[in-house]
């Protein structure tokens, strides 16, 4: 078990439970899941690209990437239905937490000038999306193999039916948000 889920479960629940005025114990916000996701345009013109960022991303979070395709057809973009256009990871359970506590106490503080997360990445429905410039700040990516620097979508799912549950869960776990 993750040092960040049993923290979750010893102190951070009853924290949440008594912060947010919860009556039932069901209320309390947990996280559901993490979706990563890597998309580019250039895939369009040479899907082979992919497979190196299917690796990138296996590495980052122990979890077989997926490749993505196009579901409708853009005349515009040169698009056709059924064309790859990107890779992404879907977390749960265990892999789940072990990727954000690498994240918050690993990841995060090696990203270069950084001042904390924006809160404006919240939906309204206490899910928190973000985005990240590089995939090298992972410690999983050897800086020589890379080929191009890549940015990628991080979503952190919660239980939460608001933003306030929702961020008051991830400060709660640890996430660094910028002070308001």
């Amino acid at each position: 078990m993750s040092y960040l889920k049993s923290k979750y479960d010893k102190e951070i629940a009853k924290g949440l439970m008594s912060q947010l005025k919860l009556k039932n114990s069901m209320q309390i916000p947990s996280i559901q899941k993490v979706v990563i996701n890597v998309t580019y345009a250039d895939a369009v013109k040479n899907s082979k690209l992919l497979n190196k960022t299917v690796d990138e991303l296996t590495a980052i979070t122990g979890q077989k990437a997926v490749i993505t395709k196009a579901k409708k057809a853009i005349s515009n973009f040169k698009l056709r239905e059924g064309v790859p256009l990107g890779v992404k990871v879907t977390l749960r359970r265990d892999r789940m937490w072990c990727f954000l506590d690498k994240f918050i106490n690993f990841t995060v503080p090696r990203v270069r000038d950084f001042r904390g997360l924006s809160s404006k990445g919240f939906d309204g429905r206490g899910n928190y999306n973000m985005g990240m410039k590089e995939q090298i700040v992972f410690p999983e990516i050897n800086y020589d193999k890379v080929d191009k620097i890549r940015g990628m979508n991080i979503t952190i799912c919660t239980s939460s039916k608001d933003d306030a549950g929702g961020r008051a869960l991830l400060e709660a776990l640890g996430m660094p948000f910028k002070k308001s």
